[in-house]
């Protein structure tokens, strides 16, 4: 197999597929490419140039991923597996550049917004530059080498392009997590474990926001739980959503499937975006 991952190298979604083929034996491996940017990756995949795209899906600080919800709700997607992993970013410059002379931060949009609080304190006269990762950032800043310039990323980053640290610990919550998810044009029916969760998309419809108690009422009444709600415009129109729905459950099982039906029940389409072992401290 081959992953679509956020490049260039030191982004924190390489993390996150090394995290989840961590089981793989290193002959086994599969090849990853890294894309410029997460819509990129996405539709690589969609495409068939990959079989898969790793990409964050939500942030413990900043909430969800736009590109990632757009295309699983846009697109006939499917998650095959998630991983978490934690998320720390340091300031980083060439060498030479001090902390007092910084004057611009370049990083990804989601990375500025969980450092924005530090930067306000400790930099309240440094312009934001986005990035369309943090690796990319810090590649950028490298490669220019522009008095007063900074990246925030990874703290691996700064080795691989040859920075140095000038502060760490700059997010805004000690231990903020971002989800990632494999995702691919069909499901690949991970091996069962006893830990499963599967996502729905339910488009609401005209009815919008008002059947929302009926859809989650469906699944209450038959015990099962929910783990992440969360809804998203369809473009259509004010007040037009789908609703993302992660429930403790695999597929295949009964009640589910009951729950399922009661939803469609109520004149709404629910799509199935994938079963899969829902990820734990120990993996």
């Amino acid at each position: 197999m081959t992953y679509a991952c956020l490049g260039p190298e030191g982004t924190f979604t390489q993390t996150a597929l090394r995290r989840l083929l961590s089981a793989v034996p290193p002959g086994r491996a599969p090849a990853h490419r890294p894309f410029p940017s997460v819509p990129a990756a996405l539709e690589a995949a969609r495409r068939g140039d990959c079989d898969a795209a790793v990409v964050p899906l939500e942030n413990s600080v900043r909430g969800v991923v736009p590109a990632t919800m757009d295309q699983l709700a846009s697109a006939e997607m499917h998650i095959n597996a998630e991983v978490e992993v934690p998320v720390s970013f340091a300031l980083m410059a060439p060498e030479g550049v001090a902390l007092e002379e910084v004057t611009a931060v370049h990083s990804h949009p989601h990375a500025l917004g969980q450092c924005e609080d530090w930067l306000r304190t400790r930099l309240p006269g440094a312009g934001t530059r986005t990035a369309a990762s943090t690796a990319a950032a810090a590649r950028q800043v490298a490669e220019t080498a522009a008095p007063g310039h900074a990246a925030i990323a990874a703290p691996a980053a700064a080795d691989l392009y040859g920075l140095r640290i000038l502060a760490g610990g700059l997010g805004r919550e000690e231990g903020a997590v971002t989800r990632f998810v494999a995702v691919a044009p069909r499901w690949s029916h991970p091996a069962r474990t006893a830990r499963e969760r599967t996502s729905l998309l339910v488009f609401l419809g005209p009815g919008g926001p008002a059947l929302v108690p009926d859809v989650l009422n469906a699944f209450r009444t038959l015990g099962i739980a929910l783990s992440w709600i969360q809804s998203w415009p369809t473009g259509r129109a004010l007040g037009s959503y789908h609703l993302f729905l992660d429930v403790d459950a695999h597929i295949d099982t009964g009640p589910l499937r009951l729950a399922m039906a009661a939803v469609g029940s109520l004149g709404l389409e629910v799509r199935f975006l994938g079963s899969y072992p829902r990820w734990t401290a120990t993996g």
